[in-house]
C-alpha cells in the first residue's frame, strides 16, 4: 500500500545513493522520537555520493516522522531539484546547508535543530559552559556564529563556513545547534551530545550559576584527547549508529522505504 511518503516513483539512484537515503530518512525519525523537530521546519542533509555535488534535503511538507528514504528530496548547489518532485525544499536549509557541503569534504551529513534547549544556550552570551562531561565531549570542537536573521540570504554562507572552520559542532547564536560528519551516523552522535550538554546547562542554570563545581584544571584537554572527532566517529560508526539502527527498526522500519 502507499504511503504518504512514498507518492512519488522510485528514479534510478546512482551507486552509494540509497543507503544515504535509508541513513538521512532514520536521522529524521531518530530527531522525530527524541523530540527535537520544530513541527515541518529545521533540516538534516546529506551529500549524494558522486562528482555531481547533489545533497538530499527534507521534503518541507512533510513531518519528520513521516520521512522515508525514497521522499527525500535531491538538490544541486543551486538548490533546484535533481528530477521530479512535487515537494518544496525549505530555502534557508539550502542556505546553511549548501554553504557547508560547498567548503567541506567530510561534510557528508550537516543537521541543524531549534531545540528548547539549543536556543536557549545560543542565546546565552557565555555560550556552551564546560561543566559537565558531555559539554566537554561537545565544547572542544565547537565554533560560533553570529544570528544574521532567517537564513535566506546566500551571501551568509561565506561567513558561516569561515566561523565553522575546522570543528564539527557549533551554536548558531540566537538560533539553534549545528553539526557536520563524514557520515550521518557520525553526524548524528555530534548533533547528540551536544543537544545533551545544552539540556543539562540549562537545567544547571537553573539552581543558579553562582554555586557550579569548576572541573578541575587540565580535564577539558584530557576530555578533548579521549573525544577527538576521528574516535568519536569510529564510536558512531561502528557501535551507536547500527544500535539506533536497531531501535528504530523494532519501532517502525517504514523509515527504509
Amino acid at each position: 500500500m502507499a504511503t504518504l511518503a512514498s507518492v512519488e516513483s522510485k528514479p534510478n539512484y546512482v551507486p552509494g545513493e540509497w543507503e544515504a537515503r535509508v541513513d538521512l530518512a532514520a536521522a529524521y525519525r531518530l530527531v522525530a522520537l527524541y523530540g527535537w523537530d520544530d513541527l515541518i521546519f529545521t533540516h538534516l542533509s546529506a551529500r549524494v555520493p558522486g562528482p555531481e555535488h547533489h545533497f538530499l534535503i527534507n521534503p518541507y511538507d512533510m513531518m519528520f516522522e513521516e520521512i522515508t528514504a525514497s521522499s527525500l528530496v535531491k538538490i544541486d548547489v543551486e538548490g533546484n531539484p535533481v528530477g521530479a518532485t512535487t515537494h518544496p525544499v525549505n530555502p534557508a536549509g539550502f542556505t546553511i546547508h549548501s554553504a557547508l557541503h560547498m567548503a567541506r569534504e567530510d561534510a557528508n551529513a550537516v543537521m541543524h535543530l531549534h531545540t528548547p534547549h539549543g536556543q536557549a544556550v545560543s542565546a546565552m552570551e557565555f555560550g556552551l559552559l564546560p561543566h559537565t562531561q558531555t559539554s566537554m565531549i561537545a565544547g572542544h570542537d565547537i565554533a560560533y556564529h553570529d544570528y544574521e536573521g532567517i537564513a535566506t540570504d546566500l551571501e551568509e554562507r561565506e561567513r558561516l563556513v569561515a566561523d565553522m572552520g575546522d570543528k564539527h559542532a557549533m551554536i548558531l547564536r540566537n538560533h539553534g545547534t549545528l553539526a557536520v560528519g563524514d557520515s550521518v551516523g557520525a553526524c548524528f552522535l555530534r548533533l547528540y551530545f551536544l543537544e545533551r550538554a545544552c539540556e543539562a546547562q540549562v537545567l544547571m542554570l537553573s539552581a543558579g550559576k553562582e554555586h557550579l563545581n569548576n572541573p578541575p584544571q587540565g580535564v577539558e584537554d584530557k576530555v578533548a584527547r579521549q573525544s577527538a572527532p576521528k574516535g568519536m566517529g569510529m564510536l558512531a560508526e561502528r557501535l551507536a549508529w547500527p544500535a539506533l539502527l536497531r531501535k528504530l527498526d523494532r519501532i517502525d522500519p517504514s523509515y527504509r522505504e
